[in-house]
């Protein structure tokens, strides 16, 4: 495994361990803002993770398919991850 993939790895479990704290902070009724508060960071963990797999896709998926001449098709699904990204 690439240490790209082990530093996506590394937040996404964060942000899991994140989300079982969130889910127990409700179950205590605990105050809304600090919920809202953990919920805004396991999801800023989330967000870095995908950045670093999208980085990692660019810089091996789509650079081999150029290579290979066919790196269109590999940019027209990065942008429609992007859409979802930033417009969903």
């Amino acid at each position: 495994m690439s240490d790209e993939r082990k530093k996506a790895l590394q937040a996404l479990k964060t942000a899991r361990g994140q989300i079982d704290g969130i889910v127990k902070m409700l179950e205590d009724d605990r105050y809304c803002i600090d919920v809202s508060n953990q919920i805004i960071a396991a999801g800023a963990q989330l967000k870095r993770a995908n950045m670093i797999i999208l980085e990692n896709h660019m810089n091996h998926c789509v650079k081999e398919a150029f290579l290979h001449e066919s790196g269109e098709e590999k940019v027209k699904e990065l942008m429609q991850v992007l859409d979802k990204l930033i417009y969903k």
